[in-house]
């Protein structure tokens, strides 16, 4: 017996628009490590060659985007490479607990640190008693 819900023969559909999430190029995904210390989230990673100027992050609709475009570091045309420049693109989606409004964030030496402050609803601790 057979399922009835699939055609027999599958039409090909040709793709002819494509979706543009970002600027064409390679991307890679910085290593990213995430910390959760005292009242903030804090978000570290690599983003080697990238100056401070070319690196973009912002929140829209609970979504925090990373996004780095590398300085070209080589001077004149390259006789051998084995290491290749890209750009850097991440995302997260953010609980309701991250206070959007105050993300801050530094790079020193090709690391990114992202600080990301808890809400005062998400940090409030609950007192234990003993009965």
């Amino acid at each position: 017996m057979v399922e009835n819900t699939v055609p027999s023969v599958q039409q090909k559909k040709e793709v002819t628009d494509k979706e543009n999430t970002r600027s064409q190029g390679r991307y890679y995904f910085p290593a990213v490590d995430i910390f959760d210390h005292k009242n903030e989230l804090i978000v570290i990673a690599d983003v080697p060659g990238v100056d401070k100027e070319n690196i973009k992050i912002r929140v829209e609709e609970g979504i925090l985007t990373l996004e780095a475009t590398h300085s070209d570091m080589s001077k004149g045309e390259p006789f051998y490479r084995e290491f290749e420049w890209g750009n850097f693109y991440r995302q997260f989606k953010l609980s309701d607990e991250i206070d959007d409004d105050n993300i801050s964030a530094e790079v020193k030496n090709g690391v990114l640190t992202i600080h990301l402050p808890k809400t005062e609803k998400a940090s409030k601790l609950i007192d234990v008693k003993i009965t």
